[in-house]
């Protein structure tokens, strides 16, 4: 199992997982738990209109805005948004590596997450098509990636870890973060999510949303909850919007947070 910080600003720099840069396993023991078991990184994309969905993204409204996709991983959300005129800048820990060590584990990655998803019953799978049709939009995803990534890593493609950005303060119209916090509550204390919240503010000169607001056993984030009460936070104004996307279930919210 993956360790839990200590302290978020303390512990030793690693990548911040996401299920953009994932770590998923085969379900161990189905009776307590329903949803995927964490274990080992793997490498796993989405594309933009899945962004655009569970994000709620008015993509016309974003063209020539400055937006950050905070975890990205292998995602192609990057590259297509840039190919509509958004301004878009991925953060990740695995921008560190060379193009051929990424390629090199994304095939492998996608078919250890498709085998140990098979048969979950935490997805809508008719939401995506089946387990194949997301095979495939995943594959997709990771091989967008890969053709932009050598050309622009360093500039699109920018290595960081939460709870701490290489960016300035204010540098985003738009911050986004899926897959990271609150769904993955158990190995990242309240702590880390609301040191990553602040700093995700700091570097976001409008609103940043964050998806999923449950965790993968399809429950709300008892982080959320918490957060939604934090004193220390109260200058921020917290929103959950209604999507239209539901993959994972009960997924269908998105958390928008503004300064006040």
């Amino acid at each position: 199992m993956l360790p839990k910080p200590k302290h978020p600003l303390m512990s030793a720099p690693r990548p911040a997982l996401s299920e953009n840069t994932a770590a998923v396993s085969e379900i161990e023991h189905p009776a307590a738990r329903r949803g995927l078991v964490l274990d080992e990184v793997v490498l796993v994309g989405r594309m933009l209109d899945e962004y655009r969905r569970f994000f709620s993204l008015d993509l016309d409204a974003l063209h020539g805005r400055t937006v950050l996709d905070v975890a990205s991983g292998v995602s192609s959300f990057c590259v297509e948004a840039n190919a509509l005129g958004i301004r878009a800048t991925a953060c990740d820990a695995i921008y560190e590596l060379d193009h051929a060590v990424i390629r090199a584990r994304c095939a492998r990655d996608l078919e250890k997450v498709t085998r140990a998803m098979s048969g979950l019953q935490t997805y809508r799978w008719e939401t995506i098509g089946g387990l194949e049709a997301m095979h495939g939009l995943r594959e997709q995803a990771y091989l967008k990636f890969l053709a932009d990534y050598p050309a622009q890593r360093g500039t699109r493609y920018v290595p960081g870890v939460l709870p701490v950005l290489p960016f300035a303060d204010r540098s985003f119209d738009l911050t986004l973060c899926s897959y990271l916090l609150f769904v993955y509550e158990e190995h990242f204390d309240y702590e880390f999510h609301r040191q990553s919240l602040l700093e995700i503010m700091r570097v976001t000169r409008n609103e940043a949303r964050f998806y999923p607001t449950v965790n993968y056993e399809c429950a709300r984030s008892e982080h959320l909850m918490r957060m939604l009460e934090d004193k220390a936070l109260r200058h921020l104004r917290f929103e959950i919007v209604p999507t239209d996307f539901e993959f994972l279930r009960n997924s269908n919210n998105c958390l928008h947070v503004t300064r006040k």
